[in-house]
């Protein structure tokens, strides 16, 4: 839109510039008719004006040529038009005044001519004495008037303005094919940039890759260094984290040793405490763990050999149930996150149906197509009502204190589920036991 505006104010200037020049140049050309006529004027005996010399310009001997000279006398009421001197292209015309402009002791203006041509004219004012016999001190006076059609003048500016526009608009053409070019071919770096950043952000890469011109380069390099730095900064605060856990679990260790060692009230106390204390310490710990994994970018981890390192895991840990444990899942699936914090998720789910399975879970995946991908643990157990369904998971609270756990599971999936933007609902299974699903963000 600025090229377009420059062009349309660049060519306005130039044609004006050019209509100015070529309105000068022909202005000129009349006046210096004019005054070659007047210098040619002589009067006469008769009280007339006669012309010495004829002009050079054989225009003015053609017939209606546009370029006409008129010598009208100047009485007291006006001029006398019937008695004006003509040049031969006239004819048997006169010119007919439209509008004038008196500047200094000349006039310029237009005026009407043979076969209603457009003119521009020039006309002075000139004083001859008087012939012999007239009053003392009276003066002839005539209108000295050289006049010319405009129509060559505007032919030749819309000659020019014809040429300005065509040429303006091929420039305007190419300067925008140029623009177009610059922007598809220089700015594809930047394009590159973008797609590399998705890629990071989508869980595909963790680093910018690839070589940039020199003016991209310090970006990508900026940014990798801000990459490694988050990540740095991510890692050591979950260290910390962790070094805090392990250093609380340590003396809540001794504290249960010693209240086993010495039994009473105070003991029983002191472990019912220590437990809640430890199920915060693991239910934090794995919130802590998780909230720093969603902030790293580049997190990737394939959703079938979790599902199947875990299956295996728990089939020995409840192998004297003879549970059967089914997995469903496409080798192609991924998870935008960390292994741990899927593994925190899908064993929950998986040990918490195994706990409460006769003999069969069924562990599946499926992409839902929109970002995400949809884990189902089933069981053939009991199951829950709706009323249970809504009430299990809740931080704290348990529904039977006979099964070995922290009572933290579902609420520690449904937490680091939130933190990566997924769900966890629950719901009855084919099976006829509870089926949990969770809804986690994939890569395509």
């Amino acid at each position: 839109m600025w090229i377009l505006l420059g062009l349309l104010v660049g060519g306005y200037a130039l044609s004006s510039v050019f209509r100015s020049s070529v309105e000068g140049d022909f202005d000129s050309r009349l006046r210096s008719y004019l005054d070659e006529m007047i210098a040619a004027a002589e009067p006469d005996a008769q009280g007339a004006v006669s012309l010495q010399n004829r002009f050079a310009d054989p225009r003015f001997e053609r017939v209606y040529s546009g370029w006409y000279w008129q010598i009208t006398p100047l009485g007291p009421k006006g001029p006398v038009t019937r008695d004006a001197q003509i040049s031969r292209s006239l004819w048997d015309r006169t010119i007919r005044i439209t509008d004038s402009n008196k500047s200094r002791d000349v006039t310029w203006g237009h005026g009407e001519g043979p076969d209603a041509q457009r003119l521009r004219f020039v006309a002075q004012r000139i004083e001859f004495p008087a012939p012999p016999g007239a009053p003392k001190g009276a003066m002839r006076v005539y209108s000295f008037l050289v006049a010319a059609d405009v129509t060559e003048l505007e032919a030749e500016i819309a000659k020019f303005n014809g040429t300005l526009f065509w040429s303006f608009a091929v420039l305007g053409l190419g300067l925008i094919g140029a623009i177009f070019i610059q922007v598809r071919i220089g700015l594809q770096p930047l394009d590159r940039v973008s797609a590399a950043l998705a890629r990071i952000r989508d869980g595909k890469a963790q680093r910018l890759v690839g070589r940039f011109p020199a003016e991209i380069q310090p970006l990508a390099t900026e940014l990798n260094s801000l990459i490694d730095y988050g990540t740095e900064v991510i890692v050591r605060a979950r260290t910390h984290v962790s070094n805090l856990a392990h250093f609380l679990k340590t003396p809540l260790s001794v504290l249960v040793s010693e209240a086993h060692e010495h039994p009473g009230p105070l003991a029983d106390t002191v472990l019912r405490q220590v437990g809640s204390m430890r199920r915060q310490v693991d239910h934090y710990l794995a919130r802590a763990r998780a909230a720093g994994a969603v902030n790293v970018l580049g997190s990737r981890t394939n959703v079938r050999p979790v599902i199947e390192d875990l299956s295996r895991v728990l089939s020995r840990i409840h192998a004297g149930r003879d549970l059967v444990i089914d997995v469903d899942c496409p080798r192609d699936l991924a998870f935008r996150g960390e292994r741990q914090d899927l593994e925190e998720m899908v064993g929950n789910l998986i040990d918490n149906a195994c706990k409460w399975a006769h003999a069969r879970v069924v562990v599946s995946a499926r992409g839902n197509g929109a970002a995400q991908f949809e884990l189902k643990v089933g069981d053939d157990g009991e199951g829950l009502d709706a009323e249970e369904r809504t009430r299990v998971g809740a931080r704290g609270e348990r529904l039977d204190e006979n099964v070995p756990g922290s009572g933290l599971g579902l609420a520690i999936v449904r937490d680091i589920a939130r933190l990566y933007g997924g769900s966890l609902t629950l719901d009855e299974s084919p099976l006829g036991g509870l089926e949990a699903r969770l809804a986690l963000p994939a890569i395509a």
